[in-house]
């Protein structure tokens, strides 16, 4: 089963996140299937960049976005 989640990157104390499509059995860190975009929350107004066509395909392939991935589409939804 393919999922859309959050791969956590960046170091100690300053995380980034990449949100890719990925296997449900693989690891948080490990490979991913395809990066649709990204979040920094260590901005003063946090930065989202998800590539919505990218998103919809692999929504239309049946793949599950995560809660945190489902909020985050919401937030970028509500600016445009």
């Amino acid at each position: 089963m393919v999922v859309i989640r959050l791969t956590r990157m960046g170091t100690k104390h300053r995380p980034f996140y990449r949100i890719v499509t990925t296997d449900k059995r693989r690891p948080r860190e490990s490979r991913y299937i395809d990066l649709i975009g990204y979040y920094n929350p260590m901005r003063e107004k946090p930065e989202i960049k998800i590539d919505l066509d990218k998103y919809n395909e692999w929504i239309k392939k049946g793949a599950k976005p995560s809660e945190t991935v489902k909020s985050l589409i919401k937030k970028v939804k509500s600016e445009n």
